[in-house]
């Protein structure tokens, strides 16, 4: 047997913390527990008609085979028409990259961007992958802490702080998965001046939420729309998972300079190959036909935020921060920290959910994970009655901590 037969990068990888909690929580549920699950970032309505019905009629035209590398020309062209409707941008179709899920649009773009030693600025909260993601790049993750102060966002400061000479990449999402939180326009302008006293660094801009508002705006700011002259070196990343909700059809893509694109393009060439056909068939019907579905969409997940904050009223432990945009609740439970529970004392939000998870199974994501200890995200994508019970639930062991 061969003692070393793993690469050293593949020793260094990290189970994504999310898919592991959505796994456990099957693993209780199929032992008969009545779990809720508030981990993935996952809407519990199905894919819009439009799209399904684009996905079956794909098969029946038997558009079952490869295409280009970088996605068909048809959803090209309706990714860059909805581009320039949302952000009033205009791209050539050979800068727009189609990929198997949008999380492989931001892995193949820090792959053709980053050497060994480049840094990648991340703030925290950040989405769990980022970090790993850069590391796999031979990158180097540059975390900067961003605390209630402002609203858990960077400033200008904090990046231009953070900018050094090893500095490749900021990677950024707005709305923030974990926060909700969206950067204003303001706040884009001034991050965009410092990035464009320091023309190395690059911008991934990661829009997978920018759909779900509860403002009622069409789309959330975008720093392109604060700052043009950023558009030769920044990547936009988008795909169907969220605002369409077609999580398991896996697709998104990557917009911006033609020199990027295609290299992203030729990596997914030899790594994962075309998209699915079927996949994109749908999306494109998604994008083209499915605006009414996402208005109605916003309007239910702005109810259903409305009731999460009604019912976590009861939880005086709990500080609730109310997102802006995307389906996420972003939870301060230090105050129910350092506290026993059934005689061991609970001291970090890990241990919390854990013990949520085991003995009440409610499952949620730690606050570690996202690089803030003493949090918790929570996703309200779900049925308000179940929510109510999922609170009702983390109610019962605050009481039973002493």
């Amino acid at each position: 047997m061969l003692s070393n037969s793993l690469s050293k990068r593949a020793q260094s990888l990290k189970t994504s913390p999310t898919l592991f909690l959505v796994a456990k929580a099957k693993e209780l549920q199929a032992q008969g527990h009545d779990v809720i699950s508030l981990t993935v970032g996952e809407p519990d309505w199905g894919t819009y008609p439009a799209a399904a019905l684009a996905g079956h009629e794909a098969i029946d035209l038997g558009l079952t085979k490869y295409t280009p590398a970088s996605g068909t020309p048809d959803l090209k062209r309706a990714i860059l028409e909805r581009l320039e409707i949302d952000l009033k941008l205009k791209y050539a179709m050979n800068e727009v990259a189609v990929t198997s899920g949008a999380k492989y649009a931001i892995f193949a773009a820090l792959q053709v961007l980053c050497d060994p030693k480049d840094e990648v600025i991340i703030h925290s909260p950040y989405w769990v992958s980022y970090p790993t993601m850069a590391e796999l790049a031979d990158a180097v993750p540059r975390i900067v802490t961003c605390t209630e102060e402002s609203n858990f966002k960077i400033t200008a400061e904090q990046l231009k702080k953070n900018i050094n000479a090893n500095t490749k990449v900021f990677l950024f999402c707005s709305p923030s998965n974990p926060t909700g939180f969206i950067y204003s326009k303001e706040e884009l302008r001034k991050i965009a001046d410092v990035l464009l006293e320091n023309p190395r660094v690059h911008v991934i801009s990661d829009d997978m939420y920018n759909r779900l508002m509860f403002d009622g705006s069409n789309c959330a700011p975008h720093i392109l729309e604060a700052a043009p002259e950023l558009k030769d070196r920044t990547i936009i990343i988008n795909g169907g998972s969220k605002a369409y909700s077609m999580t398991g059809w896996r697709i998104g893509w990557a917009v911006g300079p033609q020199k990027i694109i295609q290299a992203l393009g030729d990596y997914a060439s030899q790594s994962t190959g075309a998209p699915s056909s079927i996949s994109q068939h749908a999306l494109v019907a998604g994008i083209l036909k499915c605006e009414p579905n996402i208005k109605e969409t916003n309007v239910v997940l702005k109810k259903r935020l409305a009731s999460a904050l009604h019912e976590f009223q009861s939880i005086s432990e709990f500080k609730i921060f109310e997102p802006q945009g995307a389906f996420y609740l972003w939870v301060d439970i230090k105050k129910a920290l350092g506290r026993l529970y059934q005689g061991v004392k609970v001291s970090t939000s890990k241990e919390f959910c854990q013990i949520l998870l085991e003995k009440f199974y409610v499952a949620t994501v730690p606050g570690e994970e996202f690089g803030n200890p003493g949090y918790m995200r929570l996703s309200f994508a779900i049925g308000t009655e179940r929510m109510a019970e999922a609170i009702a639930r983390m109610n019962r062991l605050v009481g039973q901590m002493k």
